[in-house]
């Protein structure tokens, strides 16, 4: 049976091997998630990342990382949202998604801010968040390095 539930130990190698096999992500980037994944799964009292994955009770599908955004009332980060590539086009990031907003909501969020790449890529993942209500609210050029621009979508969840 699928579902999505809080991060589990034993989720982390899967965990790695999907977001190398999604091939977006650079090792640094992976090495990045991994990070994060590490302080849900260490440190119990720490509030800054939440993650949830999505299993169909034999393997994980998928995963998102929130957070509070620091110094804000009612914004949260959308961190990562990664899926498996066979679980791509069927629901699993939309479900993601979608349990990630009501999350937020039920913690008195209002905005989702998510960023990404302008490298072509990462048109399926802008894509994406257009798809799902979000609005591009700022682009910044060569952020990540020259040619590759920080686009930054933004989703009221009021």
């Amino acid at each position: 049976m699928s579902a999505i539930r809080p991060l589990q130990r034993e989720d982390r190698e899967p965990l790695h091997r999907l977001l190398a096999a999604t091939g977006f992500f650079t090792p640094k980037e992976i090495t990045i998630a991994l990070e994060l994944i590490d302080v849900v799964l260490t440190k119990a009292d720490q509030k800054d990342y939440i993650i949830f994955v999505h299993d169909d009770g034999r393997r994980v599908l998928g995963y998102y990382c929130i957070g509070p955004t620091p110094g804000t009332d009612g914004t949260f980060d959308l961190y990562w949202i990664a899926v498996a590539p066979a679980a791509q086009g069927k629901g699993v990031g939309t479900m993601l998604d979608a349990h990630a907003h009501e999350f937020i909501r039920s913690r008195g969020g209002r905005l989702v801010i998510a960023e990404t790449s302008s490298q072509p890529r990462y048109a399926p993942t802008r894509k994406f968040y257009l798809a799902r209500g979000y609005t591009e609210v700022s682009c910044i050029r060569d952020y990540y390095r020259v040619g590759d621009d920080l686009v930054v979508y933004g989703k009221y969840l009021t």
